[in-house]
């Protein structure tokens, strides 16, 4: 058959087509250019006039500041008892009574004992002095005075030790009725009616009373590293468990030399006072602690992790060699990434004072890289990519 010409709409066709190709090849070609000369695209937070407040934190452990535990010196079963858990008692008040009969027991029979020795005395007084005039006429030997004289002495001691002996049982049966030796709070009972105490070796503990519970301590330990740092009178904020959105003020009340070392870190005792006015901190809670160790006020100041960035070497511009007490920050501008040689201060963790260099409010320090089509990280560590 013969072939037919082409017309010329279907040439109009394939010279449409062919321009399209050519259009959507010069496009590919100049994307690609543009995206082999784009260098690496970077993160950046502004330098800012802030408030900085530099702490050291530790936990610690809400305590009385006087803490009394109420023992007993003489063994027996508890009888009655007259205080209970958070009561308020008065100095001297009763707290508990013992059973006192085998204590009373004792004090009769050291009566009675004390009434021997000194009947056995006036025997012994009355002898020596029917014999006195017998020595002076020789009817009697001078050992044998003397033996009437050693017998009124001996008895004179055992009169004393009678006497030693029941002061003593009253003693132990006044110490049967335990008394409030402060004025406060009692805090722990550990005792019950009908419960038989034992002093043979040990003290044994029946209640713990509070002095004060408006004025509390927290017992906290730092570590050798920052203990440097705190001294008595630094402000201090801590919070609880039990109000976890209410800070409490607080100060260092003392910094103990005595050194405590656990498996070879070596810690300090830090006490802190606190003014409980509200009764609302009770003793043994954790307290989290935030020693205040320097604070300054509408300061020039950038993130922390504008002083640890650096940028890749193909793109990082040349920097002077760092002198002691100095850092280097990054900003980026129109002309591209500049390093700032700076002098940091106090830092929170967040951000950090900068003291001195070339660095002014509002200007974007780089604190992050992304590298498009690669995965990289930032200062911060997170993790970015850049499609």
């Amino acid at each position: 058959m013969p072939e037919h010409p082409p017309t010329r709409s279907h040439r109009w066709r394939l010279v449409a087509l062919a321009l399209l190709v050519l259009v959507l090849a010069a496009l590919v070609v100049a994307w690609l250019g543009i995206g082999s000369r784009r260098g690496p695209a970077y993160i950046t937070q502004p330098a800012r006039v802030t408030d900085i407040t530099q702490t050291i934190s530790a936990n610690g452990t809400l305590n009385p500041v006087t803490l009394v535990s109420v023992g007993t010196q003489v063994s027996g079963t508890v009888q009655t008892l007259h205080a209970d858990f958070n009561d308020q008692v008065r100095e001297g008040q009763v707290l508990l009574e013992l059973d006192p009969r085998l204590l009373g027991a004792a004090v009769r029979q050291n009566q009675a004992s004390l009434a021997v020795a000194k009947a056995a005395l006036k025997l012994a007084q009355s002898t020596r002095d029917r014999g006195q005039p017998l020595f002076r006429q020789g009817y009697i030997s001078h050992q044998d005075y003397d033996q009437l004289v050693e017998a009124v002495d001996a008895a004179h001691a055992q009169v004393a030790l009678a006497q030693a002996a029941l002061d003593q049982s009253r003693t132990n049966l006044r110490y049967a009725t335990i008394r409030s030796p402060i004025s406060g709070v009692v805090i722990n009972r550990a005792v019950d009616v009908g419960q038989t105490v034992a002093a043979s070796f040990q003290t044994p503990t029946l209640f713990q009373i509070a002095k004060d519970l408006t004025d509390m301590q927290i017992d906290s330990s730092f570590a050798e590293a920052d203990i440097g740092q705190i001294h008595a009178g630094q402000p201090v904020t801590f919070t609880v468990d039990a109000f976890p959105d209410r800070q409490y003020q607080a100060s260092v009340r003392q910094v103990r030399l005595n050194p405590t070392t656990e498996q070879n870190v070596v810690t300090y005792d830090v006490v802190v006072g606190v003014r409980n006015t509200d009764g609302t901190l009770m003793p043994g809670m954790t307290a989290y602690v935030n020693v205040i160790v320097a604070q300054r006020h509408q300061v020039l100041a950038v993130p922390s992790a504008a002083l640890r960035f650096h940028p890749r070497a193909a793109s990082s511009p040349a920097t002077t060699p760092s002198a002691p007490g100095t850092s280097v920050v990054y900003v980026q501008t129109a002309q591209g990434l500049q390093a700032r040689r700076v002098t940091p201060g106090v830092s929170d963790g967040k951000f950090v004072q900068i003291k001195a260099g070339d660095i002014r409010a509002g200007e974007p320090v780089v604190v992050g890289e992304v590298i498009r089509g690669q995965e990289t990280s930032t200062s911060g560590g997170i993790r970015l990519r850049a499609f």
